[in-house]
């Protein structure tokens, strides 16, 4: 049996307790998990740095209970939520054009796009080209290493529900909060100190797979989706480099456009009244 990193200072995983359907409950100070807020009062298009904002605390449901809701710190504002994804790209290499003179057909190749996602500004602040082959997993380490400060929600498709994603998480940012989807069938370790796929898989059995997406705030995961989309209309489907050090440094360039088109295209809203 796998052996995930427990959750130590934290217990188990903590999934959000239902109160504002946003995922924010200002009479209770609920840290934001889920949908976006898109109430006028209530945006903040501000970019990280500028985001000045304390500690907060939030009501959550230990994994190992169903019934009494326990208080914990949750992470500060400052830190990341980092969403995790992958998409593969097609190359365009010599010869290519022949296919479309001739019609004739070949097998195309293409490399594996990652990247992490800030779920708050909305910006690409980490990414990796890997061969098609490479398991999305085994990015997590080298995504992880390209964020600056800590992060304190990591989150990703079934995809991702490995030891080692749980423990390259766990060394680089321990409080962090993972929420990746345990595979179907998944069984809770037997470890003495619950770990936190223990308590999603406890809470998928209890609330049912939907239910563990609204509470956990997995819903979220399509905002890299999005991004994975825009990357797709804007840059384009394919790499256009012919070498590795080049097509690395088109993502790179490909990364810092949409950012920027982010920054200039998001509206700075202040409350009023």
């Amino acid at each position: 049996m796998e052996s995930f990193a427990p959750n130590h200072a934290r217990g188990p995983a903590f999934i959000l307790e239902h109160g504002d359907p946003d995922g924010i409950d200002l009479a209770h100070s609920v840290w934001p998990s889920a949908a976006p807020d898109r109430r006028v009062d209530r945006f903040d298009h501000s970019s990280a740095g500028d985001r000045a904002c304390s500690s907060r605390s939030f009501h959550a449901r230990p994994a190992s209970s169903n019934s009494d809701l326990a208080k914990v710190d949750a992470p500060s504002c400052w830190a990341l939520q980092l969403i995790v994804d992958s998409t593969g790209l097609k190359l365009n290499g010599p010869g290519e054009w022949l296919v479309e003179k001739h019609g004739t057909t070949k097998r195309r190749s293409w490399h594996k796009l990652h990247i992490g996602l800030d779920a708050v500004s909305g910006e690409i602040v980490a990414s990796t080209l890997t061969g098609r082959d490479i398991d999305d997993g085994s990015q997590v380490a080298a995504l992880l290493d390209q964020v600056d400060g800590s992060v304190g929600v990591f989150m990703g498709d079934g995809a991702y529900d490995s030891a080692d994603v749980y423990a390259a998480v766990e060394e680089r940012h321990p409080d962090a909060l993972v929420i990746v989807p345990p595979r179907a069938g998944a069984v809770a370790s037997s470890q003495t100190s619950p770990t936190q796929r223990d308590g999603h898989i406890r809470n998928i059995t209890a609330r049912g797979r939907r239910g563990w997406q609204a509470a956990s705030g997995y819903n979220r995961r399509a905002l890299v989706e999005a991004q994975i989309g825009r990357y797709k209309r804007v840059i384009g489907n394919a790499l256009r480099s012919h070498t590795e050090d080049a097509r690395r440094a088109e993502v790179a360039i490909a990364d810092h456009v949409l950012n920027r088109m982010n920054d200039l295209g998001r509206p700075k809203s202040v409350r009023v009244s």
